[in-house]
């Protein structure tokens, strides 16, 4: 079964949070109450079809894995502030894991999926029990205000002119190296050709004004940075920096581009604490 059969076969689950806002998830693993909770939250041209290779991975392990769409991505409701910080998304991550009933996680972010991370952290450090931050990216809030209007302007100009579908045609191939298979390309394009523009309007204000060292500043929970070492999107040498400053290990990840759950799915598994696919 190739990577799209497998996400489609894949169910997705839905919760209603107080307030009335709606979460979308995929969920697998362990059943066992008092199982370790492993969520994984995805980057802002994704969605949690980007952790299908983990979600399969879980099937028979000793971990409970939820991996979300973001506010604002497939049906989970939207963020209501105009410009949202990791707060705002923060906010509604603890109101779903209350929601399930999950005291403590071990979280896992990838690219902009690891600002919310952080973000989370911050919010309520003592149920952080790790903390995995893949292809981080780490905000352009140290920017001045002009740097940061034209990274929207470029984003945000890009999807209004091309659609989703047009600008995961130009810019999923990026997400991967050229050694990447067509399976793994056609699930970067199917994830972003399904974006909304709401959804990453938001995400894209987030990513122009965090600075995601500051949500980590102080932080007593176990960190380990990692990278695909031909990623071209969050290099690994900005990557290799904040592991630096976090005094965190930082793992390599051999071949692979930004999409590292996806392509280095062995690594981030084993990294993980997964099973093999």
């Amino acid at each position: 079964m190739d990577l799209l059969d497998t996400l489609e076969a894949m169910p997705v689950r839905q919760q209603m949070l107080p307030g009335g806002a709606l979460l979308r998830y995929r969920e697998a693993g362990s059943k066992a109450a008092g199982a370790p909770v492993l969520v994984l939250l995805h980057g802002i041209g994704s969605g949690s079809a980007s952790w299908v290779r983990q979600l399969v991975a879980a099937d028979g392990g000793a971990q409970r894995v939820l991996a979300w769409d973001a506010p604002g991505y497939a049906d989970s409701s939207g963020i209501m502030a105009h410009s949202p910080s990791s707060a705002d998304y923060a906010a509604r991550f603890w109101l779903w894991m209350d929601a399930l009933e999950v005291d403590t996680v071990h979280l896992v972010g990838h690219s902009l999926g690891c600002i919310m991370a952080a973000g989370a952290l911050r919010a309520q450090p003592a149920r952080v029990q790790r903390l995995c931050l893949l292809a981080p990216a780490q905000g352009y809030g140290t920017g001045t205000a002009e740097q940061r209007a034209k990274m929207c302007q470029e984003r945000l100009g890009t999807f209004t002119r091309l659609g989703a579908s047009g600008m995961a045609a130009l810019r999923a191939p990026a997400l991967l190296t050229p050694s990447a298979s067509s399976g793994e390309l056609d699930l970067a394009t199917l994830m972003m050709s399904r974006l909304n523009l709401d959804g990453y309007t938001k995400a894209t204000h987030l990513l122009a004004n965090a600075v995601i060292a500051n949500d980590l500043v102080g932080a007593t929970c176990p960190i380990t940075v990692a990278c695909g070492d031909q990623d071209t999107v969050t290099p690994p040498k900005a990557c290799q920096a904040l592991a630096d400053k976090l005094q965190a290990p930082y793992v390599n990840l051999p071949q692979a581009g930004h999409l590292c759950a996806v392509q280095a799915w062995t690594q981030v598994n084993q990294l993980l604490g997964l099973g093999s696919v």
